[in-house]
């Protein structure tokens, strides 16, 4: 009976260990794009006010932190995590978001108005999927992936991306990152308390070639943010 118990323990032990490792994934490093601070922070027990939102060509509204809402007086806030590591689920990896309540000065997000890309570099190993956390407002947005391999070859995906006031459609690989927020104008006035997001794309990278840049083309309808990326690496 002993021997039994262990080993049951152990593959019990095991099960858990690969599970957690299925739900890792190696976060991107988007530091050389990120153009923009949508997140109003508390630091040094003071908010430090969103400066380019998530809407209006970043004129109009960004998101709080829980601890930056309940500190400007808001009731039951519909606010983003404190702790920017979103936990896995049964759809996604855990995925970390660029805001941070101990900083002030750096940059949050990669917004883009109209037509345009950005590209930026990952390292270089095998992936079978790629998440990237997005918003749209003023409409959806039509992007296309290219994914650059280290041998110089490419292969892209094209996608749709819904704007964020609007519930995700039934379709594989779409999925919400942070569900049904509020957001709040450039004095962190409350605008509207509820039924924005903060949106998730799974997309795939050929997993037999070595992965080296991720490229996002977008068309001029519709305004864009991206909030972070990571990928699985493939077996």
């Amino acid at each position: 009976m002993k021997t039994s118990a262990f080993v049951f323990c152990t593959l019990l032990i095991s099960g858990i260990t690969t599970l957690n490792q299925s739900n890792k994934a190696i976060q991107f490093d988007l530091s050389k794009i990120l153009n923009a601070r949508p997140v109003t922070v508390l630091a040094n027990n003071r908010l430090i006010t969103w400066t380019k939102g998530i809407d209006g060509n970043g004129l109009g509204d960004g998101y709080l932190t829980q601890s930056a809402a309940l500190f400007n007086g808001d009731k039951a806030p519909h606010a983003l995590p404190d702790n920017p590591l979103i936990a896995a689920n049964a759809s996604h990896p855990e995925i970390k978001l660029h805001y941070s309540n101990n900083d002030s000065l750096y940059n949050q997000t990669c917004n883009i108005s109209g037509e345009g890309d950005v590209e930026f570099t990952v390292p270089k190993l095998k992936y079978n999927a790629v998440y990237l956390a997005l918003t749209s407002s003023e409409g959806p947005s039509n992007l296309k992936v290219r994914f650059g391999y280290n041998d110089d070859s490419f292969t892209s995906e094209d996608l749709v991306l819904p704007d964020y006031y609007n519930d995700i459609p039934n379709i594989p690989n779409q999925y919400y990152l942070v569900h049904d927020l509020s957001k709040w104008g450039n004095k962190n006035n409350m605008t509207e308390k509820d039924h924005h997001n903060i949106d998730l794309v799974k997309i795939h990278p050929d997993p037999d070639k070595t992965l080296k840049s991720i490229k996002i083309q977008k068309d001029k309808p519709g305004y864009l943010v991206i909030w972070a990326a990571a990928g699985q690496k493939a077996n």
